[in-house]
């Protein structure tokens, strides 16, 4: 359930373009006219670089951005991103986090990703390695990850991306501690409609290092934490597939159906969803267009998703209309009509190994939580 941390500025934040790398992505230097302050935790700041390169690729330019608000609101289905939109809805995640991550308030939890580390970084037979963290959010996990290969002495460099400007900059910030600047090369990118990530990735500074007999000389190591449960399986396992070279390495996490019965093991992890912090956490999106709570009344459910798996829903159903109106366009929500805000499918060990198979990912390790609620699975291509 980790996502990110909040990004408080000063005096004001300034964008200028240096120099496009491609007509899919731009080279931005983030500068505030004093410094950035950070907040890794609630009430915790801490000082912040005040310049930093960030690649923006196209899928966050701002034509982008409002053309999948427009077809969120067309569709009635949300793009994940917009929850994570503002300093407002970032800190309601933070608090929503701190309540209900195990990986926050779980031993057991923190061990299963520690065993997931220590395995991970046992593969690295290269010198060097690059850690692609994609929605790294605050950078905490991968940055335990870059410290422990870096006692390994490997050479290490990192690729913070995620879909918002706050969240790369403090997964950079957090990963200072383990790498330096000049290894680190964060990118602003939304994952669900970007189609070129394979070369986006590949960019970095650091991809193109190989011997003098061609070999490469540093491996790649591909982190995905608590993201897949957010997307439709068919929509980013071939992206996450075309990542995965010979020789790489996937490390992700996913949230599972703690139960042999999968129907009960959905049942009982609804509660995690269904509560006034994560209700308040999605509802920003709506409030901040308009609609009151008097509007409708959202609801959780289980339902059935793709590929026979399961997933919770939140959906905001209109008991009266409501007229939203961006730019020149206007979406009018009748009662009876309803948007899903959000969705989260949850998996088993067993429908994870079925379903990465289709696309030529095999899962070589995995440690799961005793509680049956979350897994960590090490995968390479098959």
């Amino acid at each position: 359930m980790e996502r990110g941390a909040l990004l408080r500025e000063n005096q004001g934040l300034r964008w200028r373009s240096n120099a496009p790398r491609s007509e899919n992505c731009k080279l931005y230097s983030c500068q505030s006219q004093q410094e950035l302050v950070l907040l890794r935790r609630i009430g915790e700041n801490q000082r912040m670089s005040s310049a930093a390169n960030v690649v923006i690729h196209a899928s966050q330019f701002p034509e982008n951005i409002r053309r999948d608000l427009i077809k969120s609101l067309r569709t009635r289905r949300v793009n994940h991103k917009f929850h994570y939109d503002s300093v407002k809805q970032t800190q309601k995640w933070l608090a929503l986090h701190q309540a209900y991550s195990p990986t926050r308030n779980d031993a057991d939890c923190q061990a299963v990703y520690e065993q997931g580390f220590a395995a991970a970084a046992q593969q690295i037979k290269t010198k060097s390695v690059h850690v692609i963290g994609l929605g790294c959010g605050g950078g905490q996990k991968d940055t335990r990850l870059l410290k422990l290969l870096k006692a390994r002495g490997k050479e290490i460099f990192y690729t913070p991306c995620d879909v918002g400007a706050a969240m790369v900059l403090t997964a950079r910030q957090t990963a200072l501690a383990a790498l330096p600047v000049e290894n680190c090369f964060p990118i602003v990118c939304d994952l669900a409609t970007a189609d070129d990530l394979a070369s986006l990735v590949g960019s970095a500074r650091c991809a193109d290092r190989t011997s003098r007999r061609g070999v490469p000389t540093i491996s790649r190591l591909i982190t995905f934490f608590g993201m897949i449960p957010n997307f439709e399986p068919d929509q980013i396992l071939p992206k996450l597939a075309s990542l995965v070279r010979e020789g790489d390495f996937l490390l992700f996490s996913a949230n599972l159906a703690p139960s042999a019965d999968y129907a009960a093991g959905m049942k009982k992890i609804l509660p995690q969803y269904d509560n006034s912090s994560t209700r308040d956490w999605l509802m920003t999106f709506l409030h901040d267009l308009g609609v009151e709570r008097r509007d409708g009344d959202l609801r959780f459910k289980v339902e059935n998703g793709r590929f026979g798996l399961k997933r919770v829903a939140a959906r905001f159903h209109f008991r009266r209309l409501r007229r939203i109106k961006i730019e020149d366009e206007e979406f009018a929500f009748r009662r009876g009509e309803n948007i899903r805000l959000f969705f989260s499918y949850r998996y088993t060990p067993e429908r994870v190994r079925k379903i990465l198979a289709r696309y030529q990912l095999r899962v070589r390790d995995q440690w799961i939580m005793h509680s049956g609620e979350e897994g960590v699975f090490l995968v390479n291509r098959l």
